[in-house]
């Protein structure tokens, strides 16, 4: 049940205050000489709300503090800090910033990302008419440069809501970032908040937990108040996005011990909780997706610390959080070593898909697997049909007379039976701009357990003479030049006979002859080179090359990787 207070949704309320001069904006950066101009103009750009923006340059070596000196000559607002030493990460400059703060209020914005119009009447707005010592905003992060934006933890900041303490709304703990909040900044200096210091990734878990456990009144605005920029081919990855060695994951582990160390010492457990479910429903399932792409001694070593994570939670640590974390989690507690791979990512993966086999014990329960038997799933007996994890098996069949799409729907302990699939739309949707590009819709023919198709859909989905179904199928016809050059993930919507409808994705199938790269005939671009693939969380997904220039660029830059 929802804690905060909430009001309906509101028009933005213009900033009028008797003293505007009241945020300074801490600007860090280190070595990106490239994107800080734009972020220090971004939050200059705020208006008169902003009293200062000091940037804190951590001993960059590629002129980014000569450049922010130049700024600061025809900007009376720009303040810069140069450190002498570089602190090998984010925590330092930040607090160097809030040392050097001299408004009543203060926040943070990285070097490579901006603060959209608007954002700081919007945080300052909403704290001072709920006297709250923090107000926080939606972030979205923006991909570049394909432009699409994914809004971060949206279901916070849906309306504008006031939580007297954070123990009244503890999905707060969700929401990591330090960057889209505005914090007063006696509140910080008085309850000695501060970032840990020197090189410690992931140091906003840390600094948000102690936020949190000073129980300050916060208010949540659905604005837009932060725009993260995600560069995913830049030189230099972001801790975020640099995840290849397992040191990143040992710091995780580390920065998400201490955020419920610090909560569970203030004393608040439900806090402490949420930020363990927080680990298992996010950190935890994003690992176990990438297990594939990592190789053996990696997976060894992930498996290893995080079993010995897992094992300092108890039995309420892991109930709060949703079930395909706590399955992952409860089958790396199993077992010494890692094993099931291919399943665990794929539980893992968003929505969630239980692939076969599906086990049971002698007494009929649900099981992970006849190795794993303590693993027990009976909760997939209950649950909805629209959250099952339900595994849909796809291939596709690019041809010269037509592109196939064939598909393949698992029973799941009876509940597919029991709900009667009906149909399937099977969507291509667009990876940079998130757009569904095409649809296309089948029903579903149910699988007798022999083997042979039955005739009549969902009407004949229920036991019959030859007992339930085991599989039911589509085969579909996907008119491929329908679709532009570029990346389409297959998404699925499967229709029960009832009405519901579960969302999921499709499981690759692999061996020989599948995932092959082809080239058909197109009347509407002459050819198309079509690459079917696995992500790495094992969904099927689609390169496209529309073209015959398309499609040999496509074929030289693949020519190039393999000499190089």
């Amino acid at each position: 049940m929802a804690t905060a207070s909430s009001h309906q949704p509101h028009q933005p309320h213009p900033f009028t205050p008797a003293h505007p001069s009241q945020v300074s904006v801490v600007v860090i950066g280190y070595d990106d000489a490239a994107h800080v101009a734009d972020a220090v103009r971004s939050a200059l750009a705020q208006g008169p709300a902003v009293r200062e923006v000091v940037a804190v340059d951590d001993c960059s070596a590629d002129g980014s503090a000569d450049l922010l000196e130049r700024l600061a000559r025809d900007e009376p607002r720009l303040r810069v800090v140069r450190r002498a030493v570089n602190s090998g990460g984010c925590g330092t400059p930040r607090n160097d910033g809030i040392d050097a703060a001299t408004a009543p209020y203060v926040m943070f914005l990285d070097s490579d990302d901006v603060l959209p119009p608007g954002a700081v009447d919007a945080l300052l707005g909403a704290a001072r008419r709920h006297g709250a010592e923090v107000a926080a905003g939606l972030c979205v992060r923006r991909e570049v440069p394909s432009g699409r934006e994914v809004r971060w933890q949206p279901a916070l900041y849906a309306a504008e809501a006031v939580v007297p303490h954070p123990s009244r709304h503890a999905r707060l703990v969700h929401d990591t970032l330090c960057v889209n909040k505005l914090y007063r900044t006696r509140f910080l200096r008085e309850h000695g908040i501060r970032f840990p210091e020197g090189r410690f990734p992931y140091e906003d878990f840390v600094f948000g937990a102690r936020v949190l456990a000073a129980g300050p009144r916060m208010a949540l605005v659905p604005d837009t108040v932060y725009v993260w920029h995600v560069r995913r081919g830049a030189g230099h990855l972001s801790i975020s996005l640099d995840r290849a060695g397992i040191d990143n994951w040992r710091s995780r582990i580390t920065a998400d011990g201490q955020a419920y160390d610090i909560l569970l010492a203030a004393g608040e457990k439900r806090l402490a909780r949420a930020a363990r479910a927080r680990f298992v429903d996010r950190s935890l399932r994003m690992y176990a997706r990438e297990l594939g792409l990592r190789d053996a001694a990696y997976r060894r070593q992930w498996w290893t610390l995080t079993r010995a994570y897992l094992s300092t939670f108890d039995a309420g640590d892991l109930a709060p959080a949703p079930a395909p974390g706590r399955i992952v989690a409860q089958v790396v507690l199993a077992s010494e070593a890692p094993c099931d791979l291919a399943r665990v990512r794929e539980v893992a993966a968003r929505p969630s898909r239980l692939r076969p086999p599906y086990a049971r014990a002698a007494d009929g329960t649900p099981v992970w697997s006849a190795d794993l038997p303590q693993v027990t799933l009976e909760h997939l007996l209950f649950r909805p049909v629209h959250l099952l994890p339900v595994a849909v098996d796809a291939e596709l069949w690019p041809r010269a007379r037509g592109t196939l799409l064939r598909l393949r729907l698992h029973e799941l302990y009876g509940r597919m039976a029991q709900a009667a699939p009906v149909s399937v739309d099977a969507v291509f949707v667009d990876r940079d701009h998130g757009t569904a590009g095409l649809t296309v819709t089948s029903a579903l023919r149910a699988e007798a357990p022999d083997g042979r198709g039955t005739a009549g859909g969902a009407a004949s989905a229920g036991p019959g003479p030859g007992g339930a179904p085991d599989a039911w199928t589509a085969e579909v016809p996907v008119a491929l030049s329908a679709l532009g050059s570029g990346t389409w993930d297959l998404r699925l919507r499967v229709r029960f006979h009832d009405g519901t409808v579960r969302e999921s994705t499709a499981h690759a199938v692999t061996g020989p002859g599948r995932l092959r790269r082809t080239v058909v005939p197109s009347a509407r671009h002459g050819v198309l080179l079509v690459q079917p693939y696995a992500t790495q969380a094992g969904s099927l997904a689609l390169r496209l090359a529309t073209g015959g220039r398309g499609a040999a660029g496509v074929l030289r830059g693949r020519l190039r990787r393999l000499l190089h």
